[in-house]
C-alpha cells in the first residue's frame, strides 16, 4: 500500500496563490515528498527534514531552490502525510 499526501486548506490555498510554474513544482514535490517520507518510514529511517517534535510526527523543510518551507506530520496508521504549513516567501 502506498503513502499519501494531504493538504489542509490554507496550505492549499498557499499554492493556489502561487505562480503556476511554482505552483506546478510545488504540488509535484510534494507528491514526490510522500513517497519519500513513507519510504524512509518502510524501512525504519528517519524522514526528510528536521524534525519538530520528540516523537517524530512533526517535520520541516524548505523546497530546495524555491522560497517555500513545509510543515508536515506523518500520520502512520493511515500511510499519510499531511502538509499543516506551507509559507511561500514571495
Amino acid at each position: 500500500m502506498s503513502w499519501t499526501v494531504r493538504t489542509a486548506e490554507i496550505p492549499a490555498q498557499a499554492v493556489l496563490d502561487m505562480p503556476p510554474d511554482l505552483a506546478k513544482m510545488t504540488a509535484n514535490f510534494l507528491r514526490a515528498l510522500a513517497i519519500e517520507v513513507g519510504g524512509a518510514i518502510d524501512l525504519g529511517r528517519k524522514p526528510p527534514g528536521d524534525p519538530m517534535d520528540d516523537i517524530g510526527v512533526r517535520h520541516s523543510l524548505e523546497i530546495p531552490g524555491e522560497p517555500v518551507i513545509i510543515e508536515y506530520l506523518i500520520l502512520r496508521d493511515i500511510r499519510e502525510i499531511r502538509i499543516a504549513v506551507l509559507v511561500w516567501l514571495g
